[in-house]
């Protein structure tokens, strides 16, 4: 089958395949593994930024600022955020602000990543069977793509810098997330192989949501992205896909890198 210009030519070689048509959806994901002694993660078990405790600090703040979701909250609290950061910026890890992560991109602040988790699992289609396949638009470090994998049966996740898609492989490879896709291409195209989608999340904002994501997003779905409204200011937008059309819910106001499309 011949690809369409700008679109991924494969799937990175350290995840799964897509799932060819007809055969059973994978098993839920399975809670992440934690790092073996001496990897690239190796610190000390129970000291420093590895320690349980400062993770659950964190999530006690989210709980507070009026995160619901118990499945959202022990994700974040089990993936560790340290992992995916500069070891520069170590300390600032669990701090609710975004960082830097190289190539002009920057990891969300965990308020941001947690919300937004929280309001796709309110989609209505995960009441009638919890959430399904995700394609995630902007892998940038991989922090968000491992949090999703442990809340979805199955993770699309795009990026279209390569110097960044190279980063999130090398992040989530002591991970074995088996249900997690990394691609690389233009997110801007989604990944039609692998849609419909119970959910699409993106970490990049532009001046609509682009028409190839409602087209990929299944009846009962929900997409859930910062959007350029008036004055070039974004907002968190909510996008709910019915038999009738779709939904449109235009939430608070946030800052995410801008939408692009193309491969860089």
């Amino acid at each position: 089958m011949n690809r369409r210009p700008g679109f991924p030519a494969r799937l990175d070689q350290a995840v799964a395949a897509p799932r060819p048509s007809g055969v059973p959806a994978p098993a839920p994901a399975r809670a992440a593994r934690a790092p073996e002694r001496g990897g690239p993660w190796s610190v000390p078990a129970g000291l420093g930024m590895d320690s349980h405790a400062v993770r659950q600090r964190m999530v006690q703040k989210l709980a507070a600022q009026g995160i619901q979701s118990a499945s959202v909250l022990a994700a974040m609290g089990q993936v560790e955020r340290h992992a995916f950061v500069d070891s520069a910026l170590v300390n600032q890890s669990y701090e609710d602000t975004s960082l830097p992560i190289g190539l002009g991109q920057t990891i969300s602040k965990p308020s941001v990543v947690a919300r937004m988790l929280d309001l796709l699992l309110q989609a209505p289609i995960v009441a009638q069977g919890g959430l399904g396949r995700v394609l995630e638009v902007g892998t940038g470090c991989g922090y968000q793509a491992a949090v999703l994998s442990l809340l979805a049966r199955e993770v699309y996740s795009i990026e279209r810098l390569r110097g960044l898609h190279e980063k999130a492989r090398e992040n989530l490879r002591p991970m074995r997330l088996s249900n997690l896709h990394l691609l690389l291409g233009d997110g801007m195209e989604g990944f039609p192989k692998g849609a419909p989608y119970a959910g699409i999340v993106a970490a990049a904002g532009g001046d609509a949501v682009p028409q190839a994501w409602c087209d990929q997003l299944a009846v009962g779905g929900r997409l859930v992205a910062p959007t350029v409204m008036s004055a070039g200011k974004q907002a968190l937008v909510v996008i709910d896909k019915t038999a009738q059309g779709l939904q449109q819910t235009v939430l608070e106001a946030v800052h995410f890198v801008p939408l692009k499309s193309g491969i860089a």
